[in-house]
This record gives C-alpha cells, sequence and structure tokens, in this order.
C-alpha cells in the first residue's frame, strides 16, 4: 500500500553537514555515493511550461569523486579529482540515452543560485544557461512524443533543458531532497563508473531506444543496480514480467531508507549472522569493504523556500508501504531521532563501538577466520584515526550529545 506520510517535519529538525565538515569529509573519503530520493514537484501557474510529477517522486545518484567526459559529446563517465561529482538521472523523456550526468555538486542540488539565496524568474533564467553551457544534455534526444507540450516559438532545445529542470539538475528548485550518503573506494567507484557507462552504450551506439518504464526499468533500478555494481547489495533485475514486478519494485522512499539500513545496521559484531549476508560474506573473504561502514549518514534539504516559480508546501513523497505501521514508516523514524545516522561525529563514535565489541568476538569468527578478524582490525584502527583527526581540528563544531 501506499504511504502518504511525509517526513519533512522531522527531517527538518535534523543537523546537515557544516561546510566545514564537508569540506573534511571529502578530504578524508573522497569517493562516496548518495542515493537521493526526490519528493513531487509542481510547477506554479503562469510560467511558461507547466509542470507536475506524481508524488512517487524521482531518484538521482550522486557520485562523488567522478566527472563527466566532456570531450564525449555524451553522457559518459570519468574518475575525476577531489572536489569533483556528478548527478546520475533516469527520466522518461530519454530515447537514446538511459542517464544523464550533472556537475554537481552544488549545480545538481542548487544550480546557479548561491548558499541561501532566493528562487527567482531571473535566476532560474540563469540556471537555465548554466545548464546549457555545461552541457547536461549534450548528444541526449528526447522522445518526439514531449514535444507535443513545447510552446510555440520555443526552441526544441530550450524545451528539453525547460523540462528537466528541477529532475535532472537544480534539484532543490522545486523538491525536497533526502539523500543517504555511502562511503566507496577508488575501485568501487569505478566498478560504478564501468557499469553506467556500459548501460549507455547500446543507446549511444543506436542499437536500442531507451523506454523508461515505471514498475521494470525505473530511476530507481540505475541506481540501485549501480550500487550492487560496487557489492552494496544485490542487484534488482529488471525488464521483469509487469504483473509480478508490480508488486515489488524499487521507488526512492523505500531505496533512502534501505540503503541508509544497510550502510548502518548489518551485524559487524556478530560474525555468523554477517556469514549469512552474502555480499558481506563475500566482501570479507575477499578483504574487500562492506557496505556498512563509518561516515553513511542521511542528509536532508528542503526546497528553496523564497520561490517563485515552484509551490513548495506540503511536497509529497510516498512509501511503496503500509499507511499506518508499515515498517519503512518506523524505519525513517528511527533513523531521524537517532543522531548516529546524520551526525558525523555521532556516526564516528557508533561505530567506534561496534567495532570494539566486534574484536571481542573474533575468535567465534568461525566462517571467516582470519579475515574477518584483519577486517575488523584494519577498520577499527581507520576510525580510530579518523576521529583523532575530527577531534583535533577546531574548524569543525563541537559534538553533539546523543
Amino acid at each position: 500500500m501506499v504511504n502518504f506520510y511525509s517526513a519533512t517535519a522531522r527531517a527538518a529538525a535534523i543537523t546537515a553537514p557544516t561546510p566545514a565538515e564537508e569540506a573534511w569529509y571529502g578530504e578524508k573519503i573522497p569517493y562516496y555515493a548518495e542515493l537521493a530520493a526526490l519528493s513531487e514537484i509542481r510547477k506554479r501557474k503562469g510560467f511558461d511550461v507547466p509542470l507536475r510529477s506524481g508524488i512517487g517522486g524521482h531518484s538521482l545518484l550522486y557520485l562523488n569523486g567522478v566527472r563527466r567526459d566532456r570531450e564525449a559529446g555524451y553522457p559518459v563517465l570519468k574518475l575525476g579529482a577531489a572536489g569533483q561529482g556528478v548527478g546520475i538521472s533516469v527520466n522518461s523523456h530519454y530515447r537514446n540515452a538511459n542517464w544523464v550526468a550533472a556537475d554537481g555538486p552544488d549545480f545538481l542540488w542548487r544550480g546557479a543560485l548561491a548558499q541561501g539565496e532566493s528562487l527567482t524568474r531571473e535566476n532560474y533564467a540563469r540556471t537555465q544557461v548554466l545548464a546549457k553551457d555545461l552541457g547536461v544534455l549534450d548528444g541526449v534526444e528526447f522522445h518526439e512524443h514531449f514535444f507535443r507540450h513545447k510552446p510555440a516559438g520555443m526552441a526544441a532545445r530550450d524545451f528539453m533543458y525547460e523540462i528537466s529542470v528541477g529532475t535532472d539538475y537544480a534539484a532543490l528548485f522545486g523538491r525536497d531532497v533526502f539523500r543517504a550518503r555511502v562511503p566507496l573506494d577508488r575501485a568501487r567507484m569505478q566498478a560504478i563508473i564501468d557499469y553506467l557507462n556500459r548501460l549507455n552504450t547500446p543507446y549511444r551506439k543506436g542499437e536500442q531506444k531507451f523506454t523508461w518504464k515505471l514498475f521494470t526499468d525505473n530511476c530507481c533500478h540505475v541506481a540501485h543496480n549501480a550500487l550492487a555494481a560496487a557489492g552494496v547489495w544485490a542487484p534488482w533485475p529488471t525488464g521483469q514480467f509487469v504483473a509480478l514486478a508490480a508488486f515489488n519494485f524499487p521507488v526512492p522512499k523505500n531505496e533512502l531508507v534501505d540503503l541508509l539500513r544497510r550502510a548502518n545496521d548489518l551485524p559487524i559484531a556478530n560474525p555468523s549472522a554477517l556469514a549469512k549476508d552474502a555480499a558481506a560474506r563475500r566482501a570479507i573473504l575477499e578483504s574487500s569493504p562492506l557496505p556498512t561502514a563509518p561516515g553513511a549518514i542521511v542528509i536532508a534539504s528542503p526546497a528553496i523556500r523564497e520561490n517563485e516559480i515552484y509551490a513548495i508546501d506540503g511536497l509529497k513523497l510516498i512509501f511503496f508501504d503500509n499507511p499506518f505501521w508499515g515498517p519503512y514508516r518506523r524505519h525513517l523514524e528511527r533513523i531521524f531521532t537517532e543522531p548516529r545516522y546524520w551526525n558525523l561525529r555521532a556516526n564516528l563514535r557508533h561505530f567506534e563501538k561496534v567495532y570494539a565489541a566486534a574484536l571481542a568476538n573474533t575468535r567465534r569468527a568461525k566462517n571467516f577466520g582470519l579475515a574477518y578478524e584483519d577486517y575488523i582490525t584494519r577498520e577499527a584502527a581507520r576510525v580510530a584515526r579518523l576521529l583523532a583527526n575530527l577531534d583535533h581540528d577546531d574548524k569543525l563544531p563541537v559534538e553533539i550529545t546523543a
């Protein structure tokens, strides 16, 4: 069942990372992914092309440490330098691409707006110009039927950028945004890049035409399976029989909760329970990082409040869940009330305790043996270094009390 519960009010109470914390995070953990669940979007009446989405919202995948290959003239990804990132979006508009990439993080979330700047008609137009200069839709074609709604006299390319704003880039213009951040490393980020580039290859070559499908190939499938390529979780099949897929398909808000729990709540200190998770077991035996790791946090950002373009009050983002006592609602309530899910210091202190408990259990690791002990010892030392560095940086805010 669909759950219309809105987490916006609860999310407003959590503490977003400060600019200093973000800079520290990017220096210490340069590769990370963010699965973003975006609310519905509602354009105000009387402003150019009407636009209103469904309450299922939208999903973006932000990849830090990745850049677009600007010379390709088409969405292609490469590993990037520190501070670079891209936002991956899947949209029903595209005909010759499964996904597009927008530069981030600032442009992806706020377009051309500075922090605290209001969204006016002038700033909206300035963002459209910047999007074209950045080439967000370079090499991308839209299905013809979308142009039926193009105003007379508007260029086709201008129309494409017009109906993409707030969805493929400048997401906070008209949507509330919830982001689940997951630390990665260079090798796992390269696996995500390779997966996404392969996904677009048949459309770039003209071998196939992309058709977005709600139940069997939507924006969440791509984000989910990109993370699966990095070993975060099992892949979600695409192209399933529709009647079957309609009862179990990924939606943005559910995926957000699932990823936050996956990245924070695996039973690290219980080797027997951990061994039952196929992806976790494989990671331990291959000396790869587990998906549950220090630095996995949620970030909630409301749509820009001073807003001439979009109606932003009461934006909805559904769960595919029981509307009264379903587990997803309970899980999200817990996430927004426990600082370890959204405060960096509380998160690191939590993992410090988890690894301490795990070190006491290494002798019980019959299924993993030395591989489990080596992993726990290595991760305990790493979180200790992160905490020592964070606690001695006087530019960062003091620790909150949970």
